[in-house]
């Protein structure tokens, strides 16, 4: 599995608005996506900054939805909101775990 971590600085006061487009336009999107599996969003009102967490069901799933352009078209759709450009980086996953249940990834967890 992987991830794809956006970080984005967000204007004072924004970050309502822009949960509310993610939640009405993005994640509708987001699941139209091959290879989607979920996302979770993290938000620090004090500190004015958004991080989404997109999980992919591959590498090439992930890569995909840059190489289309859809990932572009909804930084677009959050511009508004943020104060630079949106940080974007790719991990694998490495150790997942829902209540009391916990997955590590073959790769990761032999070392």
């Amino acid at each position: 599995m992987y991830a794809r971590v956006v970080t984005a600085p967000t204007k004072p006061g924004a970050i309502r608005e822009g949960i509310r487009v993610y939640k009405e336009s993005i994640l509708p999107a987001m699941q139209k996506q091959a290879g989607f599996l979920g996302t979770t969003s993290l938000v620090n009102e004090a500190e004015n900054k958004v991080i989404s967490i997109s999980l992919w069901a591959t590498e090439a799933d992930m890569q995909a939805s840059e190489a289309s352009g859809y990932l572009q078209a909804q930084m677009v759709k959050v511009a508004p909101f943020v104060t630079a450009p949106l940080a974007n980086e790719h991990f694998e996953t490495a150790v997942q775990a829902h209540g009391d249940q916990l997955a590590v990834s073959q790769s990761q967890g032999a070392g």
